[in-house]
């Protein structure tokens, strides 16, 4: 698929559906609730925020998650920016991203000044609340290159059986390398190998309650660089 391609995307009762790795890009029951306890609770936000806090992500998909965590900087009132950095392979046109978030009336709001940008091929997006940069490409060849290191990763793949990819044991070494001193990540896999592969690349990770059906899902906290 060229850039000038648009990515498919099928549609269930409203839920924008990857046919590429038929899989949901966000939970069937609530989308906006699930980012809010899997990446936000997950990675101790808001309480964590503090001027010039650093999120970044494995899979921008609709947005979802960084419009989820500029309504929470907003009502944190941190002075400055929030600096959020996503690497996807597979960008969504910007209507669909309009349409998938439309389910959402506070995070399409908060997604608003993104979409114009975005649909101009932008995915450098700077705004008084927000630096927003999306990456595009496979994470497994742009992550290495970063010179960033985030306070809080949102390692939101679709599900490891149906994109291994973005859970390579070896793509999760470079999360922890890019990761600031006493960082953490969060996720909604519980899958043994993807905690084992955060514990090797430097992480203590422990299973916790997960997202309406989910029963578990995992959060990490830096132990040492790899």
């Amino acid at each position: 698929m060229t850039k000038d391609q648009k990515e498919p995307v099928d549609w269930r009762d409203g839920v924008p559906v990857s046919p590429r790795f038929a899989d949901p890009y966000y939970s069937l029951e609530n989308g906006l609730s699930e980012t809010r306890h899997v990446f936000l609770d997950g990675n101790g936000l808001p309480a964590r925020f503090r001027p010039g806090f650093h999120i970044a992500e494995l899979g921008f998909g609709t947005g979802l998650n960084m419009a989820a965590a500029l309504i929470a900087w907003r009502e944190a009132g941190v002075p400055g920016p929030l600096r959020f950095t996503s690497f996807e392979a597979h960008p969504l046109d910007a209507a669909d991203i309009e349409t998938a978030l439309a389910a959402f009336p506070q995070a399409l709001e908060a997604a608003r000044p993104v979409l114009g940008p975005w649909a101009e091929g932008h995915r450098l997006i700077r705004s008084p609340e927000m630096i927003l940069h999306v990456i595009e490409g496979d994470a497994r060849d742009t992550l290495p290159g970063w010179d960033g290191r985030a306070d809080a990763w949102f390692l939101d793949g679709f599900a490891p059986a149906r994109n291994p990819e973005l859970w390579d044991p070896a793509l999760l070494r470079q999360v922890a390398r890019h990761t600031a001193p006493g960082g953490t990540a969060a996720t909604y896999t519980a899958a043994g190998q993807v905690r084992r592969d955060l514990d090797a690349a430097g992480f203590d990770v422990v299973r916790v309650p997960g997202y309406g059906r989910k029963r578990h899902m995992t959060r990490a906290i830096l132990r040492s660089a790899p």
